[in-house]
This record gives C-alpha cells, structure tokens and sequence, in this order.
C-alpha cells in the first residue's frame, strides 16, 4: 500500500504532519511505515516535541549554520 501525504510549506523552517501521519496510521492498522522526502532541500527531524524551546534552538542553530542567501556572510554564493 502506497500513500502521499502533500504537505505545503512557506519557505525554510521547520512544518510539523505528524498529525496526518497518525491520522493515516489509525486507519492502516499494522505495519511499517517508510517515508520519502522528495524535495532536494527538504529533510527529515524525528523529535519527541516534548519542550517547545527545542524547536526553536534547532531553528536558530540551523540558521547560524546556513544563514539566508542574502546574509552578508553568504556573499560568494552565485
């Protein structure tokens, strides 16, 4: 059984469907389930979610990491 879940975005960041995924696990049963990102720039974060603040130190780690296009510090990108 194959599904597609199409999940929008609004630029970089991080976009929770773990709602959507239990959603469809709730009417598959048992299983194993294996999931594709297909965007070449997208990846994917398995985290429990328990403290909110660690979503956003990861977002703010990320963007110390790989600033915006923009970003002075990203001047030799072409």
């Amino acid at each position: 059984m194959q599904t597609e879940f199409v999940i929008e975005t609004r630029g970089p960041g991080l976009t929770e469907f773990t709602g959507e995924v239990a959603r469809w696990l709730a009417g598959a049963g048992d299983g194993l389930v294996t999931l594709m990102v297909r965007h070449p720039s997208a990846s994917l974060l398995i985290q429990e979610n328990a403290d909110p603040d660690v979503r956003l130190d990861l977002l703010g780690w990320l963007d110390r990491m790989v600033p915006p296009a923009d970003d002075p510090s990203m001047s030799w990108l072409r």
